[in-house]
């Protein structure tokens, strides 16, 4: 082993309280680092896939589910939800100018009752006229959807017979959804005439959420292209017009609130690591500036058994960087204990879409995390290199003597 490392994990050794309250102090700064660029980064992702996800560039909802937040409920937290408006509107949304192409959504919650297999959020789409599910689905799975097929989400624990039960109507799971960080996480999608047969059934069985609605000619969302060379956010507000009960939106303007959350989170996750970084230099210096001075003595015997300025500089570095790397990979192991098993109950609690990295993203930050802890505990390690400096070794020994 290195001289100089056997002397400074020996010097760790000889302090224990001393070696674990630094060693502490970098592990919380390198938590910080790790955990805040985890949860920044999956953030960020969440919100590219939930821009993504959306696959229109208008969406048009009743009235009540966009001014309650009922669709964006659905979206990002999986909250089941029924809401519904006559499809004759269809048509009228369909002569506003700028409008390319359109395509209805059936939304229909299930319920924990005997009848169904899980209380989800299942949605109904026309294969024929889509273009934002199977986009989604074709990455998963070539097929057609059929009547009684389904594909589910990503968290959707599907048995091995694979088949799953809503509404007593018996369904196939053709395919498992890649992750979106979202709450569609949570649902399942199946073509019209399967979610309409399950809606039917419903009112069959006594559920009063469909009381006065006619299943067969009622949706819930319009997705909508727009036409080259029209802006979305106008197309939204002329189908408003065009168009009564009923609230349309650009994708814009449903990722606009999601991202101006964002920004806030980060802001805050940023203020607080360069927060703890500044404190943790300060912190570090001012301990490693006193440890110096209470060993003194040790550091002026090894200068005059001949060890140069240079080697007590090293002597220091080393030690600081042995701690700092113990430290900083605790900080990194606990923060991704902490953190990453828990990202549904993240996304539900900041109530924003949130995708976890992949695992060699995490390894870069990791390691990232390690060198600026370690790096930090070299730069305060600096205030005591100067004061070794300055020191006098015959006129230490003879003050201790």
């Amino acid at each position: 082993m290195n001289f100089f490392a056997e002397l400074s994990l020996k010097n760790l050794k000889r302090k224990p309280l001393r070696t674990f309250a630094l060693s502490a102090l970098v592990a919380l700064l390198s938590f910080v680092l790790f955990g805040g660029t985890i949860l920044v980064t999956s953030l960020k992702n969440g919100l590219d896939s939930y821009s993504a996800r959306l696959g229109a560039d208008v969406v048009v909802v009743p009235y009540a589910a966009r001014s309650e937040g009922q669709f964006e409920d659905v979206l990002l937290q999986g909250i089941p939800g029924n809401f519904y408006m006559s499809s004759s509107k269809i048509d009228k949304i369909a002569n506003v100018e700028g409008v390319d192409k359109l395509s209805p959504q059936f939304f229909l919650a299930s319920t924990s009752a005997s009848c169904c297999s899980a209380s989800v959020q299942i949605i109904g789409f026309d294969p024929d006229t889509d273009f934002s599910v199977l986009p989604w689905v074709n990455r998963k799975y070539g097929g057609s959807i059929g009547d009684g097929d389904i594909v589910v989400g990503s968290e959707i624990s599907v048995t091995t017979s694979g088949k799953l039960k809503f509404y007593n109507v018996e369904c196939n799971v053709v395919a498992t959804l890649e992750r979106t960080g979202t709450g569609l996480d949570t649902a399942v999608y199946a073509n019209m005439n399967t979610i309409k047969q399950m809606a039917k059934n419903a009112k069959e069985l006594g559920f009063t959420f469909l009381d006065g609605v006619n299943v067969d000619k009622s949706v819930s969302a319009v997705m909508i292209k727009v036409k080259s060379g029209y802006d979305a956010e106008s197309v939204a507000a002329q189908i408003n017009m065009a168009v009564t009960g009923i609230r349309s939106g650009s994708s814009t303007s449903y990722v606009s609130g999601v991202a101006g959350g964002l920004d806030n989170v980060s802001g805050i996750i940023g203020a607080l690591s360069v927060m703890i970084w500044v404190l943790s230099v300060v912190i570090l210096g001012v301990s490693l500036f006193a440890i110096c001075n209470e060993r003194g003595k040790e550091f002026a015997v090894l200068r005059a058994m001949g060890a140069s300025k240079k080697s007590l500089y090293k002597l220091i570095i080393v030690e600081i960087s042995i701690l700092s790397a113990v430290g900083a990979s605790v900080g990194v192991i606990l923060s991704g204990a902490f953190i990453l098993p828990f990202g549904a109950i993240i996304r539900r609690s900041l109530q924003m879409p949130y995708l976890v990295p992949e695992w060699w993203q995490l390894a870069l930050f990791a390691v990232a995390a390690v060198v600026i802890s370690v790096l930090t505990g070299v730069i305060a390690s600096l205030f005591s290199v100067k004061k070794l400096s300055k020191n006098d070794a015959g006129l230490m020994l003879r003050e201790d003597a």
